[in-house]
Protein backbone atom coordinates (compact mmCIF):
# COMPACT_ATOMS: atom_id res chain seq x y z
CA UNK A 1 0.00 0.00 0.00
CA UNK A 2 1.32 3.43 -1.00
CA UNK A 3 1.46 5.87 1.92
CA UNK A 4 2.89 8.74 -0.10
CA UNK A 5 0.59 11.67 -0.77
CA UNK A 6 1.49 14.97 -2.33
CA UNK A 7 -0.27 18.29 -2.58
CA UNK A 8 1.14 20.23 -5.49
CA UNK A 9 0.83 23.49 -7.36
CA UNK A 10 1.29 23.80 -11.10
CA UNK A 11 1.67 27.09 -12.95
CA UNK A 12 1.56 28.04 -16.59
CA UNK A 13 4.72 29.49 -18.16
CA UNK A 14 3.53 33.06 -17.54
CA UNK A 15 2.77 32.40 -13.85
CA UNK A 16 -0.75 33.73 -14.35
CA UNK A 17 -2.61 30.48 -13.66
CA UNK A 18 -2.30 28.08 -10.74
CA UNK A 19 -3.65 24.56 -10.38
CA UNK A 20 -3.65 22.85 -6.99
CA UNK A 21 -3.99 19.08 -6.80
CA UNK A 22 -3.35 15.95 -4.79
CA UNK A 23 -1.83 12.63 -5.86
CA UNK A 24 -0.09 9.53 -4.54
CA UNK A 25 2.42 9.57 -7.42
CA UNK A 26 3.71 13.08 -8.03
CA UNK A 27 6.00 12.29 -10.94
CA UNK A 28 3.40 10.28 -12.87
CA UNK A 29 0.72 12.88 -12.25
CA UNK A 30 2.97 15.74 -13.35
CA UNK A 31 3.79 13.90 -16.57
CA UNK A 32 0.06 13.39 -17.15
CA UNK A 33 -0.47 17.14 -16.85
CA UNK A 34 2.37 17.80 -19.29
CA UNK A 35 0.95 15.28 -21.78
CA UNK A 36 -2.53 16.76 -21.30
CA UNK A 37 -3.96 13.28 -20.79
CA UNK A 38 -6.93 14.49 -18.76
CA UNK A 39 -9.15 17.28 -20.02
CA UNK A 40 -9.83 19.95 -17.46
CA UNK A 41 -8.53 23.13 -15.93
CA UNK A 42 -4.80 22.44 -16.13
CA UNK A 43 -5.09 21.24 -19.73
CA UNK A 44 -7.23 24.20 -20.78
CA UNK A 45 -4.92 26.81 -19.23
CA UNK A 46 -1.58 25.03 -19.87
CA UNK A 47 -0.72 24.76 -16.18
CA UNK A 48 1.94 22.06 -16.34
CA UNK A 49 5.02 23.42 -14.56
CA UNK A 50 5.41 21.85 -11.12
CA UNK A 51 6.44 24.80 -8.95
CA UNK A 52 5.57 23.57 -5.45
CA UNK A 53 4.72 20.38 -3.58
CA UNK A 54 4.36 19.04 -0.07
CA UNK A 55 4.62 15.44 1.13
CA UNK A 56 2.15 13.76 3.50
CA UNK A 57 2.16 10.26 4.93
CA UNK A 58 -1.63 10.03 5.10
CA UNK A 59 -4.38 11.05 2.74
CA UNK A 60 -6.56 12.82 5.32
CA UNK A 61 -3.89 15.45 6.05
CA UNK A 62 -3.15 15.82 2.34
CA UNK A 63 -6.81 16.37 1.48
CA UNK A 64 -7.19 18.96 4.24
CA UNK A 65 -4.10 20.81 3.02
CA UNK A 66 -5.26 20.77 -0.60
CA UNK A 67 -8.66 22.16 0.39
CA UNK A 68 -6.98 24.90 2.43
CA UNK A 69 -4.60 25.87 -0.40
CA UNK A 70 -7.46 26.03 -2.89
CA UNK A 71 -9.08 28.71 -0.72
CA UNK A 72 -5.91 30.81 -0.51
CA UNK A 73 -5.68 34.01 -2.47
CA UNK A 74 -3.18 34.49 -5.26
CA UNK A 75 -0.64 36.47 -3.21
CA UNK A 76 -0.48 33.82 -0.49
CA UNK A 77 0.18 31.13 -3.09
CA UNK A 78 2.91 33.22 -4.74
CA UNK A 79 4.54 33.82 -1.35
CA UNK A 80 4.42 30.08 -0.57
CA UNK A 81 5.96 29.14 -3.92
CA UNK A 82 8.67 31.81 -3.75
CA UNK A 83 9.67 30.82 -0.23
CA UNK A 84 10.81 27.38 -1.42
CA UNK A 85 11.21 27.90 -5.17
CA UNK A 86 12.16 31.57 -5.73
CA UNK A 87 13.25 30.96 -9.35
CA UNK A 88 9.93 29.24 -10.19
CA UNK A 89 11.85 26.25 -11.60
CA UNK A 90 9.83 23.37 -12.97
CA UNK A 91 10.56 20.69 -10.36
CA UNK A 92 9.46 17.76 -12.52
CA UNK A 93 12.97 16.70 -13.52
CA UNK A 94 14.15 16.92 -9.93
CA UNK A 95 11.50 14.54 -8.65
CA UNK A 96 11.95 12.34 -11.73
CA UNK A 97 15.68 12.10 -11.09
CA UNK A 98 15.06 11.00 -7.51
CA UNK A 99 12.58 8.44 -8.76
CA UNK A 100 15.03 7.08 -11.35
CA UNK A 101 17.71 6.74 -8.70
CA UNK A 102 15.28 4.63 -6.69
CA UNK A 103 14.85 2.28 -9.65
CA UNK A 104 11.34 3.34 -10.61
CA UNK A 105 10.09 4.08 -14.09
CA UNK A 106 7.73 6.75 -15.37
CA UNK A 107 4.21 5.96 -16.49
Amino acid sequence: MNNNYYVYILANKYKTVFYTGITNDLYRRTLEHKAKINQGFSEKYNADNLVYYEYFSNNIDAIKREERLKRWNRKWKIDLIEKLNPEWRDLTNEIGGARSEAGMTAL
